[in-house]
């Protein structure tokens, strides 16, 4: 179990993404409701034989909707509302699986206030909410998208009606300072390495807890070089970790966690 070679190495969480059947996705996203989805199934195989490390749930649509988007999809139009309303029950799924953090990353409006709101009323005091606060509509989600196969059917301008423009650095402060005061005990940043001047300018305003998101795109691009030859595997990796904590993430999400972990224990 991939949970538990993690646990060994050091790392303290893992996050989980699935990837879900096209005949169990529908335009409500139904199947994320399902306690005996495949992320309930595997926080609670995690939990029983991983002792110890945190379990982190994406809080969002996209695997589960046949459109591939992060809300209920209605004449072209997300439907913020509706989709809250679903996000809250899936969280309280996660909960009750023993998730130890719930990470909405659907950029709803107003979402963060009614998930705590929702895990409080239903005794989940103590479940951490990591809001995706700054996540922007970026081209490196690609690998990931394709991986859960929600990437066909999102349209011309994909997700960019709810992330966030990557032009746009003061929307970014806004969203954070909202988010915090609804409730989030942690800000993430995603991507990751394109904007770290972003995850600086947060922590430096906020002082609060802050991730950062290596993602799928980033860990590509590295990958390829690195099968290439153009890097070397230990360095970048490294190195490129390295700029997060500098930036100021308190955390760092990363398809790299494993090699990282083996690198910086040897050191």
């Amino acid at each position: 179990m991939l949970a538990n070679k993690a646990y060994e190495a050091g790392i303290k969480a893992v996050a989980i993404f699935p990837e879900v059947p096209k005949e169990k996705k529908d335009v409500f996203g139904k199947e994320a409701l399902n306690e005996n989805n495949i992320v309930c199934k595997a926080v609670r195989a995690i939990k029983k034989n991983v002792k110890g490390i945190g379990v982190i749930c994406d809080i969002a649509l996209d695997p589960y909707t046949i459109s591939g988007h992060d809300g209920i999809l209605e004449n072209n139009q997300i439907d913020n509302d509706k989709t809250i309303e679903i996000l809250c029950k899936q969280a309280i799924v996660n909960a009750e699986a023993g998730c130890d953090i719930i990470a909405p990353s659907d950029m709803m409006d107003g979402r963060i206030k009614v998930i705590r709101e929702s895990l409080d009323k239903s005794s989940f005091h103590n479940t951490i909410i990591m809001s995706y606060a700054a996540k922007y509509a970026s081209a490196f989600y690609g690998p990931f998208r394709n991986a859960i196969s929600a990437s066909n059917n999102l349209g011309p301008n994909k997700k960019k009606s709810y992330q966030m423009d990557y032009n746009n650095n003061n929307e970014a402060l806004k969203e954070v300072s909202m988010d915090i005061k609804e409730g989030a005990d942690i800000i993430l940043i995603k991507p990751g390495m394109p904007y770290l001047d972003i995850l600086n300018k947060i922590k430096n305003t906020f002082n609060y807890p802050t991730f950062s998101y290596q993602v799928s795109g980033e860990y590509s691009m590295l990958m390829k070089s690195i099968e290439e030859g153009y890097f070397k595997k230990e360095d970048i990796i490294i190195e490129t970790l390295s700029c997060f904590k500098r930036a100021g993430a308190d955390a760092i999400l990363t398809y790299f966690a494993l090699e990282a972990a083996k690198v910086l224990r040897s050191k």
